[in-house]
């Protein structure tokens, strides 16, 4: 999907029999050979954004006409031989009957040619994402309060996919060639260095690991080797790096509702941005990188998390309040709103809608951490405002 305006077709000029244009013969509209006119159907216009009820709409007015006898509209509207437009045909309800709700007579969103309701797509196989997310949260809270240590083994796998994927895209689409081996063990040794020394433990790690990037990189062809260890250092501190905080929040006493904390009021923001924005959102909140997103649903996320953080703070973190439950949820659901911009700018630049198929539903490992991974630092950091270290 491509961030251009609208195009609009060329000008064209009718001399004699013959539809010419600036830019050569058309291809689209009435042309007329000899005593025979036969009107051709053009191609149509594809906007930069679908628009999936624009397009059932123009479906049913044009087997309207072909149903009777108009055939198909051309772009720029049907002329007769004489180079004039034809008289339209009349209304079989009759003059002043009320078009059916959804027609083109139905004006009630205040947008013309389009229904006041209409049917909106999720994009996703739903059912698929639900289980998985089900699967995933099973799996999660489980090994959160069973062993912390089987915790940690989870987000280190979880790392290491998200390398995987991040270098793979990055060598597909841009050719680039991040090191994969010294970025898995480097960022396996951050979540494990954090979870054991603390934040000093998880510097030391990612110092470690940018020069181990820098090292593995000699091994071939200097072409290019700025570009890779760029993307190599930049990977290590986006998906690893960001992950050791999870692990720092596990290291407190009452880490494992501190992090049950942080995965709540993160899913529940995406949850009140989807449902809201799905039902109400009407004013795009970044066209340019996600035509999704709308700013109801950014109202969503903020009163969904900020309840929530209300409740989780006060029943779950000892020594909470509610309102520092409303002032995390705020927090969490601009960071993860954020977060979840930054991956489509790095998607919309390599070209790809997912980055990764490992998920049924989901997309990708990374398409799952987009918001986790920058709201994790910035949970840690209030936790250890308001109620400590632990």
């Amino acid at each position: 999907m491509n961030d251009s305006s609208w195009g609009a077709p060329p000008r064209a000029d009718y001399v004699g029999d013959w539809r010419t244009s600036d830019q050569g013969p058309a291809s689209a509209g009435p042309a007329y050979v000899g005593h025979e006119a036969q009107q051709t159907r053009p191609m149509p216009i594809v906007p930069d954004f679908p628009d999936a009820g624009r397009d059932a709409e123009d479906r049913g007015d044009r087997d309207s006409r072909e149903a009777h006898g108009q055939g198909a509209a051309p772009l720029n509207g049907p002329l007769s031989r004489s180079g004039t437009p034809p008289e339209p045909m009349p209304d079989p309800a009759g003059p002043g009957a009320t078009p059916p709700p959804g027609g083109r007579g139905d004006n009630r969103s205040g947008r013309s040619g389009r229904s006041g309701r209409e049917k909106k797509r999720a994009g996703r196989d739903l059912r698929a994402a639900i289980g998985v997310g089900v699967g995933l949260g099973a799996v999660i809270v489980a090994s959160l309060f069973v062993v912390k240590a089987v915790f940690v083994g989870v987000v280190v796998v979880a790392v290491v996919v998200g390398l995987w994927e991040l270098t793979s895209r990055l060598h597909e689409r841009k050719q680039i060639k991040a090191p994969l081996v010294p970025l898995a063990v480097g960022g396996a040794a951050m979540v494990v260095a954090g979870y054991a020394r603390g934040a000093e433990g998880a510097w030391v790690a990612m110092a470690l690991t940018a020069l181990a990037v820098l090292v593995w990189r000699m091994t071939e062809p200097p072409e290019g080797y700025l570009k890779d260890v760029t993307a190599g250092v930049f990977a290590a501190f986006y998906v690893p790096f960001l992950a050791t905080f999870v692990a720092l929040m596990l290291a407190s006493d009452d880490g494992s509702w501190r992090v049950l904390t942080f995965l709540l009021l993160t899913v529940v923001s995406d949850t009140g941005a989807y449902a809201v924005g799905w039902r109400f959102g009407k004013h795009r909140l970044a066209p340019r990188i996600s035509p999704g997103k709308t700013r109801e649903g950014l109202f969503g996320a903020v009163a969904f998390a900020m309840a929530a953080g209300a409740l989780c703070m006060e029943f779950l973190i000892d020594g909470g309040s509610w309102w520092q439950g409303l002032l995390l949820g705020l927090a969490v659901a601009v960071s993860a709103t954020l977060g979840d911009l930054g991956e489509s700018m790095i998607k919309r630049d390599l070209g790809i809608k997912d980055m990764g198929t490992l998920l049924p539903g989901h997309g990708g490992i990374m398409d799952r951490l987009d918001s986790l991974l920058p709201t994790a630092p910035v949970v840690w950091l209030l936790f250890v405002i308001f109620v400590g270290s632990g």
